[in-house]
């Protein structure tokens, strides 16, 4: 029970799980403001403003530089983590993303033979520069108040 109570109340896991929470929630809510229609899939989705990824890991890395030390090679860890992800969001998923449009048009398209095609590709994969850097802020302004 030590073990349990231990996990959950160590803020750099809690304060990280409840920031992406409430942004895959806000991204819920926003979609619907937008499309006027509710998509669950919005909240376990990738992609959209801000980058919850962005914010998790931007969130951790300000959390452990307030409490360990910026000098510190756990916070060097957590910066380099933190751009790694960041990295990964707005350019190789998103890159993933523009793929899935162009294949989800081929199979759209019913000149040609896609019988194969099992449904549509997801295409909201990554993050635009400005979806990453919005989650980052976020990140850092959440963990350096908490």
């Amino acid at each position: 029970m030590n073990y349990l109570m231990s996990f959950i109340t160590n803020k750099y896991i809690f304060v990280p799980f409840l920031l992406w929470l409430g942004i895959q929630i806000f991204k819920v809510i926003w979609d619907y403001a937008k499309e006027k229609k509710f998509n669950i899939k919005r909240f376990m989705g990738a992609g959209g403003m801000p980058s919850s990824h962005s914010a998790v890991v931007c969130s951790l890395a300000a959390l452990i530089g307030k409490d360990v030390g910026l000098g510190t090679p756990l916070f060097g860890m957590a910066v380099i983590l933190a751009l790694v992800v960041m990295y990964d969001a707005a350019g190789v998923r998103r890159a993933a993303g523009n793929q899935a449009k162009v294949l989800n048009k081929i199979i759209e398209n019913p000149e040609l033979n896609v019988s194969a095609a099992q449904g549509k590709l997801v295409e909201g994969l990554g993050h635009q520069p400005k979806e990453v850097l919005a989650g980052a802020i976020i990140g850092i302004v959440v963990g350096a108040l908490l």
